[in-house]
C-alpha cells in the first residue's frame, strides 16, 4: 500500500433565487473587522465557517434549494438510481496489497462509515469473495461517539505488520493517526497516536516515526501545513520527540517520505515544498540530512534495485553534463546520491514522444510499471533494470482507446493491479504478473446503462491563439445535429491534472440514457501533453485556459451538437474556478453552470483554507502584475449588475478544509445582492467533495442532474 500524500494538487427557479437574503450586510456580526474591510467586502462574515450567523444563512439557503431541486419530478428517480449505483454489491472492491493479502475499504447501505476488510488473493478473485473485517468504522464511531471516516493507511515497510491509520472527522483533510496491528486486527494498546491535525508521517523502523505536524500552537505554514519534522520513538510522549528539521512558515510544508525496495534498500527523505510545484529533497545519511542536487520541479516516484526513480517536471542538465527533458523519468543510484548528493548522475528510464505524456509509475519486486498518455489514450509498459544505467521495456497488451490507471503494486512480488476504463466500457480490474506475460481480467463492473445506442468521438477545437484542443464527446448514434441535444461539458485545467475517459455509471444512467450528451475537454493547465501543457496556463497566462474551454463550446455549437440554450458546464475545485470565470466571461454560451466546491474569490484565496499553497499555480496578490490579472478574472469580484447570467448551481461542503466553503457562500450572496437568479447548497459534511456517506453523495449528484435537466430541457 502506498504512503498517503498530504497535499493534493483533483439545478433553476428564478422567483426563489431572486429573493434577497435577509440582513446580508446589516453591520452586525462583523467578527472584529474594520468598517473599511466590511465596506470593501460586505460578505466577509460568511468566511466564518462555523459561525452561527453564517450557518443560519447556509441552512436557509439549503432549504430554498431543496424546495426546488428535491421537489422536482426528476429528483426521486435520480436519487434512487444514484443511490442504487453507489451502494451496489457488485461494485469492484478496489484492492490494496499488504502482506500478500488484499485489503479494501467498503461503504454500503449498512456501513455508512465503512469497513476495512481483507481476503486472500485467491478468495478476492472469486465473484463473491468472503471478506474478513479488519476495522468497522461505524462501530468505532458509535463506540467513541465520534464521526470517523477512512482517510488511508501508512504501513511500515517491508514488514507490513503495523500501520498508522488516518481517521477523519466528517471527511475533512485534518486527521487523527493511530497505530494498528494487522495480524491482530486491532489498535495497538499504548501504540503511536497523533491527535487531529494536518499532518504527515513516515516509518523509520518499527519503533520510530518521522512526523510532521503542528507541534506547538502556530507551527503551521501560511498554507496551513506543518513545517517542523520530529523523530518520535515508541513510548515517548509527543513533547519528547526530537526535532530533525525546521522549514519556514513561508514554505507550503515539509513532509517525510520513506521509500523501500525488495532488495532491502531504503531511503528516508524530507520533502520541503517551497511552492506547490517546487521542492527541496533532503536524504538521511550516516552523516545526517543532506540536500540532493535535484531540480526544483521533480516528483519522487519510488525506489527499485537501489535506484531512486524521479519524474522531471522541468529540464535537467545533470552534474555529468547530460541533458534530460521535462516529462521524463530518470534513475539515480541511491548509494551515489548519499555519497555525492550535489553531483548526481542520473540515467534515462523513460522519455515521452510528441503528444505523449507520463502518467504514473510504481515499483514491484523487480520491475517498474509505467503508464503514459498517447493523444490522451492510456498505455502501460514494464521497465526492468538490466545494467547499472540501462533498462529494458515491453508493452502490456491492454485494450486500446481506454484509460489505464495503476491501482496498486506489490513490493514483495511482481503483481500489479491496473484499471482499464472508457466512457462506454465498464471498468475492468486487471491483474498483471510483470515477471512474465500473465495478464488477466479479475473483476469487471457490470454495465450500468445501455450503451448500445451511444458512440464516442475524439475531436479538436482551435483556441484563440491557434492551439489545437482535443475533446471527447459521448452522444447517441442518431443524435440530430440541430443544436437541440442537452449537453454537459466539463474540464479541469490546472495543476497538471490529466482528464481521461472514464466509465461513470451515474452520468450514463441519469443523463446519457435519457438523451443527453457528455463532453470532456483536454484544455491547457492539465497534464495531458506533459508539463509544458500545464505551464502554458500558469499565473498571468491563465486566460488561455479559459479561451480553450470557450473554444470547445463554440466548436460543439458550430458542429450542431448543441446550442447555448442546451449547453451546460460543470467543474469542481480548480474546475469550479474555471466555471466561475466562464460564467462571467461568456454567459452567452451556457444554459447551465454547475460550480462545485470552487475557488471564486481570487483576491482573498490566499487567506482561505489551504489557499496560499497554490500561489505557484495562480499567482499572488502581493505581486502587482499577478494581482492585476487576478482582479480582472476573479469570479466573485467580476459579478456585475444587469447581466443576463444563466442561473447557476453553486455548492460546497462545510467541512472542506482544503478550498473552504467561503468562496461558494460569498459568490451566492453577491448574486443575491445583484438580484440575479442562483441556487446554493452546502453539504454539512464530506470534506472536499460531495459528502462523506454514499447517501449524501447520491443526493448531491441527483440534485446536479435535476438542475441540468431543468435548465437544458432534458425530457
Amino acid at each position: 500500500m502506498r504512503a498517503r500524500v498530504l497535499i493534493p494538487a483533483c439545478l433553476g427557479l428564478a422567483a426563489l433565487c431572486l429573493a434577497r437574503l435577509p440582513a446580508l450586510a446589516d453591520g452586525t456580526g462583523t467578527g472584529g473587522r474594520t468598517p473599511a474591510e466590511t465596506a470593501a467586502d460586505p460578505f466577509l462574515w460568511l468566511e466564518e465557517v462555523d459561525g452561527a450567523r453564517a450557518m443560519d444563512w447556509v441552512r436557509a439557503q439549503n432549504a430554498r434549494t431543496t424546495a426546488v431541486l428535491d421537489a422536482d419530478a426528476h429528483f426521486a428517480a435520480f436519487y434512487q438510481d444514484a443511490l442504487a449505483l453507489s451502494e451496489a454489491a457488485d461494485r469492484i472492491a478496489e484492492p490494496a496489497i499488504l502482506g500478500g493479502r488484499i485489503y479494501n475499504h467498503w461503504q454500503d447501505a449498512t456501513h455508512a462509515h465503512g469497513l476495512w476488510r481483507r481476503a486472500s488473493l485467491r478468495e478476492y478473485r472469486r465473484p463473491a469473495p468472503r471478506w474478513a473485517t479488519v476495522l468497522d468504522l461505524d462501530a468505532l464511531s458509535a463506540r467513541e461517539k465520534a464521526n470517523w471516516f477512512w482517510s488511508g493507511a501508512d504501513c511500515q515497510q517491508p514488514a507490513e505488520r503495523r500501520c498508522m491509520l488516518a481517521l477523519s472527522d466528517g471527511g475533512e483533510d485534518a486527521v487523527s493517526e493511530r497505530e494498528f496491528d494487522l495480524r491482530r486486527a486491532q489498535f495497538v494498546p499504548g501504540g503511536f497516536s497523533l491527535p487531529r491535525g494536518k499532518q504527515s508521517l513516515a516509518w523509520q523502523n518499527q519503533d520510530t516515526l518521522w512526523v510532521s505536524r503542528e507541534w506547538s500552537p502556530g507551527e503551521l505554514t501560511t498554507s496551513g501545513y506543518p513545517y517542523v519534522v520530529k523523530r518520535l520513538r515508541r513510548g515517548e510522549p509527543l513533547a519528547a520527540a526530537q526535532e530533525l528539521f525546521r522549514g519556514l512558515a513561508s514554505d507550503v510544508g515539509v513532509f517525510p517520505v520513506a521509500l523501500h525496495d525488495a532488495a532491502g534498500h531504503e531511503a528516508l527523505i524530507l520533502e520541503r515544498n517551497l511552492t506547490f510545484f517546487e521542492a527541496q529533497y533532503l536524504l538521511q545519511t550516516p552523516a545526517g540530512l543532506v540536500r540532493l542536487g535535484l531540480p526544483g520541479k521533480v516528483n519522487l516516484v519510488g525506489l527499485i534495485d537501489g535506484r531512486l526513480i524521479i519524474e522531471l517536471r522541468e529540464d535537467w542538465q545533470s552534474a555529468d553534463g547530460v541533458r534530460f527533458t521535462q516529462g521524463s523519468l530518470v534513475a539515480v543510484d541511491l548509494a551515489q546520491a548519499g555519497a555525492a548528493p550535489a553531483r548526481l548522475e542520473p540515467s534515462l528510464v523513460y522519455a515521452p514522444e510528441p503528444r505523449h505524456a507520463f502518467a504514473q509509475a510504481s515499483a514491484t519486486r523487480h520491475h517498474l510499471l509505467v503508464t503514459e498518455l498517447d493523444e490522451v489514450k492510456g498505455r502501460a509498459y514494464v521497465y526492468t533494470p538490466i545494467a547499472p544505467r540501462q533498462w529494458s521495456r515491453r508493452a502490456l497488451a491492454l485494450p486500446d482507446y481506454a484509460s489505464v490507471d495503476i491501482i496498486d503494486t506489490d513490493l514483495h512480488s511482481d503483481r500489479a493491479f491496473l484499471q482499464v476504463t472508457g466512457f462506454l466500457t465498464p471498468s475492468a480490474l486487471w491483474l498483471a504478473d510483470l515477471a512474465g506475460s500473465r495478464l488477466a481480467v479479475v473483476k469487471t463492473l457490470p454495465a450500468r446503462f445501455d450503451a448500445a445506442r451511444l458512440t464516442v468521438e475524439q475531436l479538436e477545437a482551435v483556441s484563440k491563439d491557434g492551439t489545437r484542443i482535443p475533446y471527447f464527446i459521448v452522444h447517441a448514434n442518431d443524435a440530430r445535429r440541430d443544436g437541440t441535444t442537452p449537453t454537459i461539458l466539463t474540464a479541469y485545467g490546472g495543476f497538471q491534472v490529466s482528464e481521461t475517459p472514464y466509465y461513470s455509471a451515474s452520468t450514463g444512467k441519469l443523463w446519457l440514457e435519457r438523451g443527453g450528451a457528455f463532453v470532456l475537454a483536454n484544455i491547457r493547465g492539465g497534464g495531458e501533453f506533459g508539463p509544458a501543457w500545464h505551464e502554458a496556463g500558469l499565473k498571468t497566462h491563465r486566460q488561455c485556459i479559459y479561451d480553450d474551454f470557450a473554444a470547445v463550446a463554440e466548436d460543439l455549437i458550430a458542429r450542431g451538437f448543441t446550442s447555448a440554450r442546451h449547453l451546460g458546464i460543470r467543474g469542481g475545485s480548480n474546475g469550479g474556478l474555471l466555471m466561475g470565470v466562464e460564467f462571467n466571461q461568456r454567459p452567452d454560451l451556457w444554459g447551465a453552470v454547475d460550480i462545485e466546491v470552487p475557488l471564486l474569490d481570487m483576491l482573498r484565496y490566499e487567506q482561505i483554507a489551504a489557499g496560499s499553497s497554490w500561489v505557484g499555480e495562480y499567482g499572488s496578490v502581493t505581486v502587482p502584475e499577478e494581482r492585476a490579472f487576478l482582479a480582472a478574472t476573479s469570479p466573485y469580484q467580476n459579478l456585475k449588475a444587469g447581466m443576463a447570467y444563466p442561473e447557476p448551481l453553486v455548492w460546497s461542503t462545510t467541512k472542506d478544509d482544503r478550498v473552504g466553503p467561503q468562496h461558494a457562500r460569498k459568490f451566492a450572496a453577491r448574486l443575491a445582492q445583484l438580484g440575479q437568479p442562483y441556487l446554493f447548497y452546502e453539504v454539512i459534511e464530506g470534506g472536499h467533495g460531495a459528502g462523506a456517506t454514499l447517501d449524501e453523495q447520491s443526493a448531491m449528484g441527483a440534485r446536479e442532474f435535476v438542475y441540468f435537466a431543468r435548465q437544458l430541457a432534458l425530457p
